[in-house]
């Protein structure tokens, strides 16, 4: 079967998007909008692969390409029979946009663009010299563009432990909570996004942390900022979580008797930035926190417990205060050696560990460059080392010289601006014209929420390839706001904000300006100054 353009799926997730909010002028948005994004400000509807550009340079390319080419066939191939929709999109400030993420059923994409076609079947190879691609269901595509955007998967600890679960997507997340009600301790593994967000949502059961750095949440924090996180997790009660506005949808069959914690058959539909929210994460204890952090360490050695018999090892109880040299006279289905040398028995492990880009489908019989990191190499139009084959997401690894202050992270929010320029790069191709980066890599800007605070990284937040040539500006309020500054040569690179500081789009501004700052000095964080007015 033949296609002008195909958007190759493994797992509909972060890449496949509603419209953006239109532009709006100063005057439509109100006084309490001072900045907007002049420059480009694009759309991609889910599946489509070209964008609506709001820009004269390009009048061709004003509608997405189910729309601009309405006689060619479009290609959506996925494993999954939900598609994640971008909802209640909001743009903060020229980079910083927040949203919500929706799953809904593929019907829906198919009954709004007549020519999209979606095909629920997995990737089995991919043969780019004769532009095609394999399903798994034994059916051949023919394409003449091919956008590759099958995400990532879990970089587990260990692969093949029923005891071992890596949180994915939705059914690996929907697993983990049907485990986690029956769990009296399980241990968490890695420092990112996802153990930040798991270790304070759950309550009623023990959580050992296991991270290699010193202080907790080394990927987007310093120590310093991890100190002022910490009371969150130690506190005894917890705010009341928020409802999950996503409308959720299972695959029939996926929930199978008798599976271990870690089973899983596929991958399934990816998650969203807020994949925790409505999840009951509760065990079978009463408590609210209980968190236990082991610093410096990873894992040496999972042992089941038969094992754990066999060898005579001994394990230790759940840490009171600063000590924690009790055996542990429970016996556990898995046990935790740590390098550090200290063991723990759980109900089952979570490895959070990072990870990696899913390429196994396309590499075999096709000569990819590929990064260090394992994904696929695309240039600043995001285009693979091959022909007419494109990559956005997590998959890819941007082989372009980004600007000082950009850098590549495999978020939500990088991977859903990925997403609509490649599709934008598709249709300019395809039409035979010129295209300019988009200016959402100018800037390296992401907005989350941990331990309920509200968090801002913008730049080289934590002075990422600047060397030793760097000061930092801190201020801090405890239990309020902790603002971080990261500055070189007078010039502002970087700035981690955590609470409700109204500060993001100034920083923002001083950061894309490079505006010389040496004058101000301390002044630039002084509480006592409004420094939005002063900047404005």
């Amino acid at each position: 079967m033949r296609t002008s353009f195909c958007l190759t799926v493994e797992v509909i997730n972060r890449d496949v998007f509603q419209p953006r909010e239109p532009y709006k002028s100063p005057e439509d948005r109100g006084a309490g909008y001072p900045f907007h994004r002049a420059e480009q400000h694009s759309t991609l509807r889910p599946g489509s692969t070209a964008p609506e550009s709001r820009t004269a340079r390009h009048p061709s390319s004003r509608r997405d390409l189910a729309a601009e080419f309405p006689s060619e066939d479009i290609f959506l191939v996925t494993a999954s029979p939900v598609i994640k929709a971008v909802t209640n999109f909001k743009q903060v400030s020229k980079t910083l946009e927040e949203f919500d993420v929706e799953e809904q059923p593929s019907s829906l994409l198919e009954k709004r663009y007549p020519n999209i076609r979606v095909i629920q079947s997995g990737v089995k190879q991919l043969k780019s010299d004769e532009h095609k691609i394999y399903t798994e269901d034994g059916k051949e595509y023919i394409y003449e563009k091919l956008c590759l955007c099958a995400g990532a998967k879990p970089k587990l600890i260990v692969e093949g432990n029923p005891y071992v679960l890596g949180i994915r997507d939705t059914d690996s997340a929907q697993a983990f909570q049907k485990n986690l009600a029956q769990a009296e301790r399980i241990v968490v593994v890695g420092n990112g996004g996802i153990a930040l967000e798991l270790v304070y949502e759950i309550q009623g059961c023990e959580v050992i942390w296991a991270i290699k750095d010193k202080a907790i949440g080394n990927t987007f924090f310093d120590a310093g900022a991890a100190e002022f996180l910490l009371p969150k997790l130690t506190a005894e009660s917890q705010e009341n979580p928020i409802e999950c506005k996503r409308t959720k949808y299972t695959v029939e069959g996926s929930e199978e008797k008798g599976r271990p914690p870690g089973a899983s058959d596929k991958l399934g539909s990816a998650l969203g930035p807020d994949w925790h929210e409505g999840l009951h994460l509760k065990g079978t204890k009463e408590f609210s926190h209980k968190v236990h952090i082991e610093i410096l360490c990873e894992v040496k050695k999972i042992l089941l417990q038969q094992e754990f018999i066999q060898l005579q090892q001994t394990s230790l109880t759940f840490p009171k205060g600063e000590k924690n040299v009790e055996p542990d006279e429970v016996l556990w289905p898995v046990y935790v050696e740590l390098t550090n040398g200290k063991i723990y028995g759980c109900n089952f492990i979570v490895s959070a560990t990072g990870v990696v880009p899913n390429v196994e489908p396309f590499l075999d019989g096709n000569n990819f460059a590929v990064g260090e990191d394992g994904g696929l190499k695309v240039d600043k139009h995001m285009h693979t080392s091959l022909p007419d084959v494109f990559a956005a997401g997590d998959i890819c690894t941007a082989a372009w010289e980004p600007s000082p202050v950009w850098h590549q992270m495999r978020l939500w929010t990088q991977a859903r601006q990925m997403g609509w320029y490649a599709a934008k790069c598709m249709a300019a191709e395809a039409l035979g014209e010129s295209i300019d980066m988009d200016f959402s890599f100018e800037l390296f800007a992401h907005i989350t929420k941990f331990f309920n605070y509200k968090v801002v990284v913008l730049g080289k937040y934590n002075a990422q390839g600047l060397g030793s040539e760097h000061e930092l500006m801190l201020r801090c309020t405890k239990g309020h706001e902790y603002i971080k500054v990261v500055m070189q040569n007078g010039r502002m690179m970087g700035a981690v904000l955590i609470g409700e500081t109204d500060l993001e789009e100034t920083f923002e501004n001083l950061i894309l300006n490079q505006m010389d700052l040496s004058a101000y000095g301390e002044d630039l964080l002084n509480p006592d100054i409004d420094i939005e007015d002063y900047f404005d």
